[in-house]
């Protein structure tokens, strides 16, 4: 959420000053490289603390720490299984995957 919210902040800072730099007549792409770089120097010097938060969030995303995604379908499956593994004691459940079985 924290890369989402800088990510919009950004957004808004680039938008109108692309739309500026159009309506100087700058051109699309040296309006584009304007406006780039005055949203990332206004993000970095007033939003550190934001662009901290996205830089941890990502970090804890890809770093191996965070916990899955999982679907509303796979958490209802996983439910189930537990529900079945506790009323079924003697049942084994294998979580690994057979050779045979990926090549089908």
């Amino acid at each position: 959420m924290a890369f989402l919210k800088y990510s919009l902040i950004r957004l808004v800072l680039f938008a109108p000053l692309f739309a500026l730099f159009v309506y100087l007549q700058l051109g699309w792409l040296l309006a584009a490289l304007c406006a780039g770089m005055m949203a990332f120097a206004i993000s970095f010097l007033f939003f550190q603390k934001q662009r901290d938060q996205a830089t941890a969030s990502l970090h804890n995303r890809f770093s191996g720490k965070a916990k899955p995604l999982r679907t509303a379908g796979e958490v209802d499956d996983a439910e189930a299984e537990d529900r079945l593994v506790e009323a079924h004691p003697d049942v084994t459940v294998r979580t690994e995957r057979r050779k045979d079985a990926d090549e089908s």
